[in-house]
Parts: C-alpha cells; structure tokens; sequence
C-alpha cells in the first residue's frame, strides 16, 4: 500500500488496525531508506540497517493508529495523519531498542526476533535508537506532516513531553530506581498503588495518550474536545499497561514474541504485584471503561478509539 493510500473507514477493529499497520508499514520503509535527504551528508549503511531491523516487519502499530484514528475525529487528512503516526511510532521504535539493552531490561528477543543489539551490537543499537528519535522528529517537524507552523510546533512539543523528562524517560528512571538500580543495600524499593500508576502513566501512558492528542491537535480540536480526548488517553495508557503486567505473568513467551515472567523476577512495581491478580484485571477492566465514558460525547465516528480501548484491556500480546 502507497504511504498517501487513503485508508477507508473499517468497522472492524481488527481490519482498521491491520489497514494502518500496513500503510505505517510502507511509510517507515520510505522514512528509513538509503537515500540521502536535503540537509544530510550520508546515511551510514549498518545504522539504516539497525533502524530498520528495530522499527519494520512487527508490532500492532497501536500507538500511530491511534494518532490516525484520532485525527480521522476532526477531520484531518489520512496523509498528514499517517505522517505524525509514523514520527510516533519512530520514537516508540526508539524507545524499544533502547529498552531491550543490557544496561536496562537485558532482553534477547522482541517481537519474536532477536532485539537490535543482539543482531548487531550494543554501540549500533544505540545508535539506532538516537537515529529514530531524532528522525521521529525531523517527520513531525516536515511541512509534508502539517502545512501549518503553528499546529506543527504543538505537536511536536506533544511529542517532546510525552518522551521526555516527565514522560517517558522520568518513568523508565523510576522504573529502574524500583528495581533497587541506585540502592546501596540492593533492596528494591516498595511502591503503592498512586505511585504506581504515577510510573506507568509516565514509562507507558504518555506516549499512547499523547499519541491521541497530537492527533487531535492535527485536526484544531477545541478546548472541550481536547479534554475528552486526553481522558481518553490517560485511561486507555493505564489500561494498556496494566494488562501488559497481567500478561507477563499468564501469556506465554510466543504468545508475546518476547520473553515473560520478568516483572516478578526482577522485583518491578507493577499492580500484579501490589494487588495480586484478581485486583489488577478490575483495574484493567476501569481504566477500559472510563477511556470508553471520555468518548460519551462523540458519535458513531470514534467508534474505533472506542474500540481500541476494549483491545488494549483484552489483547493476548
């Protein structure tokens, strides 16, 4: 499927999914290709390599479906929609290699291959993870994203703060600060369940929920609508994060194309392990629901977000 393909409405989740997956799919062989762009002196063959290895070929592309989705909401062209789902799928990319290496998960397989440093090594994985973060932002700064300059500048701000120091990155640090990194007598460190979900809404939730605002921002949504969508957001991130820590402890390494059975090992504070499982899967089944109620006041035209919420709660994988 061309990258500008239009993708026409679906009513089956699965289908909508698999449509953008594809269409994201050819788009980041476009992004990640040998040729030299405007600006650029040369692009090194085993880091193109690198980055495509870490960013084609998997995943359920859930995060630019859901800029997609959002952005289809408020009426925003299916090009310039898949473009900004592509920059946020390039730095969750990029935050997946970087994730898998020793000196932070030490994980050997994603997505059912070998991670990046291990098909090629630590030095060109983290290179490669750079590279993507960075090209993530170079698409969402293009003009061929979005014509305007003042939207663009808001999305990528959306961007910056769902990676950076109060998103993503801050929640990896408290992640590993969980995990007894920095404690002299290697004791790890005991969360409640506000803190909790305080790392997870950072670690996980910001980029998926920052993935239906900057959707959302594409389209100028209004002040209302936004509030809605970032509900949305929050709530399906939890969602999302909290079944991931139930399939770590029931779902089969196959089944997760990476390994399992990790998060108690490594004594990492999730709701499993505060509230034991029955408590976790009624979390679960909350955060769902209220991501579902923040769409209350759209019509039949968010039924995929509505959707995507249920999936994310009850995905095998």
């Amino acid at each position: 499927m061309s990258s500008a393909a239009a993708i026409a409405p679906a009513t089956d989740l699965s289908e909508a999914l698999g449509r953008t997956a594809a269409a994201i799919e050819a788009l980041l062989g476009e992004l990640l290709a040998p040729r030299v762009l405007p600006g650029e002196i040369h692009r090194p063959e085993r880091l193109v390599a690198a980055m495509r290895h870490g960013a084609l070929g998997g995943g359920k592309r859930l995060r630019p479906f859901l800029v997609v989705e959002a952005a289809r909401l408020f009426g925003v062209p299916e090009a310039s929609g898949l473009r900004a789902g592509a920059a946020v799928e390039l730095a969750h990319c990029y935050s997946l290699v970087h994730d898998d290496l020793p000196a932070m998960d030490d994980d050997d397989t994603r997505r059912g291959r070998p991670t990046v440093h291990r098909a090629f090594d630590e030095a060109t994985a983290i290179l490669a993870g750079d590279a993507l973060l960075t090209l993530a932002f170079d698409v969402m700064a293009d003009p061929a994203t979005c014509a305007d300059g003042e939207t663009r500048a808001a999305i990528v701000l959306g961007l910056a703060r769902a990676l950076g120091l109060g998103g993503m990155a801050g929640g990896q640090m408290l992640d590993l600060a969980a995990e007894a990194r920095f404690s002299p007598d290697g004791v790890a460190q005991a969360l409640d369940e506000a803190e909790i979900l305080r790392l997870q809404a950072m670690k996980t939730g910001a980029l998926l929920a920052g993935s239906v605002t900057i959707g959302a921002r594409l389209g100028g949504a209004d002040t209302a609508a936004m509030a809605a969508v970032e509900r949305y957001g929050r709530a399906l991130g939890a969602a999302f994060q909290v079944a991931d820590d139930i399939l770590d402890v029931e779902a089969s390494p196959e089944e997760m194309g990476k390994a399992t059975a990790k998060d108690g090992a490594k004594g990492k504070a999730t709701l499993v392990a505060a509230l034991g499982l029955d408590a976790a899967r009624g979390a679960r089944d909350r955060f769902s629901a209220e991501a579902i109620d923040a769409l209350a006041g759209f019509g039949p035209e968010a039924a995929m977000l509505r959707a995507a919420a249920e999936f994310s709660a009850r995905r095998r994988n």
